[in-house]
């Protein structure tokens, strides 16, 4: 008798959240029982049951995209792919049906994710950059690029990065460290505009920079170029922004710093000081390779009130310093991965670096990051091989799909699932509104997109399903998360 009351309390209790019969709702997951964005219909009700109420009147940040990084080393693999699997590929990322990738990112020059070394200014002395050519990424990140343009019904905006000048523009000559010769820094501002003209001449319009890829460096590991914060403000004003701004393309965005999020505070400090300091700043990248479980809300607040009405955005993010495990869905969920810091960290801070879940670290520090002011979240390689490369310096990876050309096989890894319930359902111009929620085991962020349909994104990292009401303005849904799971709901009206 006990269960069958039971289980009339949870029917009435599933019929009397049903209110406002006009709303449409839609509920996909992925979770570590099998689930790929699946469609849930059904949902059998917990007798503890939280609530989750979204404002609408209560805004907060525009987002301004979700996406990953044009790399060599993607692009090379893509080009050893079938005509058949290179084209499922560029759909999952840019096609409507796929994760409609809105943000990306590219690199100027070589990078760790390169085959080799490479400059588009390889002449020494050429400060008028005479000789200044793409011609290296004419094979593959440009072709990329132009097929993934195809593919993207709505379009999507990219910004470049250098990982370092021409090592004959700098103090220690190695593409390796070192600084920019300040001799040299009218040539590297004008390095910036004359990209933008030659991407423009293969059809490719660059929305934004950020000035440096990792301005502390990386220990000399890979291609590098050093600033302190006080130096990039420098060049950035007295040099990129003046030039940018002289050669007609003062509307293209500058993004400063562009590293870990811990040192985020110093940082904004200097570039946004003043109004002279910060007239070319168009905000700040960041990066997440501090802490494999922190998302530093105090540092990303920190920035936001120091500059409210400029960019925030999360530019790269990657599993790092692991082989990707191929077609082992269940080891993305597991506490197995490590990271550089793992290692390497001085013993105060190596409590930042536990094993991890790499799907547990993706979904908190996206939700973590939307809600304290980030606009923006980029991944880093979108197509890696089953070593975690290929590149010059053996630096492995996982990224979101995995490839072996040598059987023409894809593999899409959990964390691929993971991007697209954010850049499938929170499009540009969404904005980020208030979602109350009484399970502090429940991660929550929701989004107002342009079309007014909602976005709401929670993830369970425990191992019991858990059942909440879903309020909105007079409408209730009550719906179940599965454990260790992200979920995406779309309300429309």
């Amino acid at each position: 008798m006990d269960k069958i009351i039971k289980s009339l309390l949870v029917v009435i209790a599933f019929c009397s959240c049903e209110k406002n019969s006009n709303m449409e709702i839609n509920v996909f997951e992925t979770s570590r029982n099998g689930n790929k964005l699946s469609e849930i219909k059904e949902f059998q009700i917990n007798e503890n049951i939280s609530e989750i109420t979204l404002n609408t009147n209560k805004k907060f940040q525009t987002i301004t995209g979700f996406g990953g990084a044009f790399t060599e080393s993607s692009a090379y693999l893509l080009n050893q792919m079938s005509k058949e699997k290179r084209q499922e590929i560029l759909d999952a990322y840019f096609s409507e049906k796929g994760s409609n990738y809105s943000l990306t990112r590219t690199h100027m020059n070589s990078c760790d994710f390169s085959i080799s070394n490479y400059s588009y200014s390889p002449v020494e002395g050429d400060v008028n950059l005479k000789y200044f050519s793409v011609k290296e990424d004419m094979d593959d990140i440009i072709p990329m690029i132009k097929e993934a343009m195809e593919v993207s019904q709505d379009g999507f905006k990219i910004f470049a990065s250098p990982w370092t000048a021409a090592p004959w523009m700098k103090d220690n000559n190695e593409w390796k460290g070192g600084k920019l010769l300040p001799k040299y820094y009218d040539t590297w501002a004008l390095f910036f505009s004359k990209y933008v003209d030659a991407y423009k001449d293969q059809g490719i319009d660059i929305w934004g920079f950020t000035v440096e890829n990792e301005p502390h460096g990386n220990n000399s590991s890979w291609e590098s170029m050093h600033y302190s914060p006080e130096e990039m403000t420098h060049f950035v004003k007295d040099y990129l922004g003046p030039q940018l701004e002289e050669d007609g393309k003062g509307d293209i965005v500058i993004l400063g710093y562009d590293q870990n999020r811990a040192d985020l505070k110093k940082w904004v400090d200097s570039m946004f000081e003043n109004e002279e300091s910060s007239k070319y700043f168009d905000g700040t990248a960041v990066h997440w390779y501090d802490s494999t479980y922190e998302f530093y809300p105090d540092e990303l607040q920190y920035a936001h009130n120091k500059a409210p009405n400029k960019y925030l955005i999360q530019t790269e993010a990657c599993i790092d310093s692991e082989v990707p495990h191929w077609n082992d869905d269940d080891w993305y969920f597991r506490k197995e991965a490590t990271d550089w810091g793992y290692d390497w960290r001085e013993d105060a801070k190596k409590y930042l670096h536990p094993k991890y879940a790499p799907f547990n670290r993706y979904s908190r520090d996206i939700i973590g990051s939307l809600n304290n002011w980030v606009d923006g979240w980029v991944d880093w390689n979108m197509i890696l091989d089953t070593r975690g490369g290929p590149n010059w310096v053996n630096n492995w990876c996982v990224a979101p799909i995995i490839v072996d050309p040598n059987i023409d096989e894809i593999y899409y890894t959990p964390l691929y699932y993971v991007m697209t319930h954010f850049s499938k359902y929170i499009r540009p111009g969404a904005e980020i509104i208030e979602a109350k929620n009484t399970d502090s085991e429940l991660m929550v962020t929701a989004a107002l997109n342009p079309d007014k349909s909602i976005a709401v994104v929670l993830f369970n990292e425990g191992f019991e399903e858990k059942s909440f009401n879903l309020n909105l303005n007079g409408f209730s849904k009550s719906v179940t998360i599965s454990p260790q799971a992200i979920q995406t709901i779309t309300l429309k009206n």
